[in-house]
Parts: structure tokens; sequence; C-alpha cells
């Protein structure tokens, strides 16, 4: 795939938690900021306000929740596990496809036909990572959750994910080429890899994110830890116009 590198997360074992080993449990009173029962999670701590005059927010610390956007083969799933395996802050990675494939049985599979029954549960499934999103932002940890949305369908795209999150969320368009995309996308197995007249069309609306305003990475020629770093930049960007 030329330049473009797969990076694997890595999981770090706490220390002193080897085989035959319990963790303690930490206090939840003292650890965690508890949500009220029954009801929505709280709305998330407002996002950080304009830097300092002449000074770039560092978006490598700061707290955010980020939203990757892009077509199928745009690498956003690879990029955001190494984006948030490498802040210096604790980052969570939220997937949309991990979350809608929690659903096992009647399980709504896009590639059989999209109709009522795959689009309820991805708004089940939608709904589901932004109250994670805002509990981990609630709690003090940023995170970046992934999905194609398309600018055609503002209210169920870009508008219900801010609403599910808040008004804070920082969108990032992942854009490569539709050759790459079509690459990327061959070398994907079960219910993940698409028809490449599929991948054309997703690809062909995502191009409606040009003009909108919001940030857009050509990640064509860029490995993985380059257009992490193109995240950090566009998202410092969008932090110092606040």
């Amino acid at each position: 795939m030329g330049a473009y590198r797969r990076v694997r997360s890595r999981r770090v074992s706490a220390p002193g938690t080897g085989a035959g080993t319990t963790a303690p449990r930490p206090n939840e009173t003292e650890c965690h900021r508890m949500l009220p029962p029954g009801g929505p999670p709280p709305a998330h701590p407002p996002m950080p306000v304009s830097p300092p005059q002449g000074v770039m927010a560092d978006a490598t610390t700061a707290a955010v929740a980020v939203l990757l956007i892009g077509p199928a083969g745009a690498g956003k799933t690879t990029v955001a596990r190494h984006w948030a395996d490498t802040r210096r802050v604790p980052t969570a990675h939220i997937s949309l496809d991990d979350v809608r494939e929690w659903v096992r049985s009647g399980f709504a599979d896009p590639q059989s036909g999209w109709n009522d029954h795959s689009e309820a549960q991805y708004r089940l499934a939608r709904r589901t990572c932004g109250f994670a999103a805002r509990n981990f932002l609630a709690n003090g940890i940023s995170c970046i959750l992934d999905d194609a949305v398309f600018p055609d369908r503002p209210v169920v795209g870009l508008g219900g994910w801010k609403r599910h999150v808040g008004p804070g969320l920082l969108p990032v368009v992942l854009l490569p080429g539709l050759d790459v995309v079509l690459e990327r996308n061959a070398e994907r197995t079960g219910n993940r890899r698409l028809s490449d007249e599929e991948v054309a069309r997703i690809h062909g609306r995502m191009a409606g994110w040009y003009g909108s305003g919001l940030p857009i990475i050509d990640n064509s020629q860029q490995d993985v830890a380059t257009t992490a770093r193109l995240i950090d930049e566009a998202v410092a960007r969008t932090l110092a116009g606040w």
C-alpha cells in the first residue's frame, strides 16, 4: 500500500496484574465522576477556549472529542487507534463499526441491503458511542470516534453526532484518493469489505466535504504516524480559532 503502514495497538498490563493476580478495584467515588441513575449523561466539561494570543493550542495534551470522518478504506480505524495510543493524555478510541457489531443474533448487515432494521441498528450504535464519549470526557479522558458521515445528510450525520456528543465535537475528514481507497478496501475481510462500486459511490459522496470548512486530510501518500500528526495540527488550528 505504498507509504501507508498499519500500526497495531499495544496492550500494556498494569504493574502487578499478571496471570493469577487480581488488580484492586479503584474507589469509584474518588476516581470517577458518577452519572445520575436512569438519566442521560451530564454535558461534558466545556472544550478549551482560545489559547493566549500567539500561542497555538497543544492538541497532543488537550482534552478533546474528535470525530474522524471518511469513506471505507480511508484508514480511519487504523489512524484513530494510533492517534489514541500515542497521545500524552488518556485517550479512548470508540469505533462505530465495533459497537454496531456487538449485535450478534439479528445483526443487520448493510452489505445485504440498507433497510429500516440496519438503519435502526446504526442509530442505536451512534447513540451508544455518543454516550460513551460523553462519559469519557466527563471523567477527563479524550476520545476519537470514526464514522463514514455523509455531507448530504447533515441531520442524521454530523448533526446527529453533535447532538449525542456535544457541540464541542471536533470533526476531521480523512479523504485519500479513490485508487488508494479501493486498494485498502480490497485487503479487508468479512463484512467490512465492500464492493468496488459501493466504495466508489461512498467516496464520491464524501467529496461534498470540500468547501464545508472542515479540515480535510488527504493521506494517500502519508503513513499512519504522519496522518495522526496532521490530525493534531487540524485539532490545534480548530482550538486556536475558538
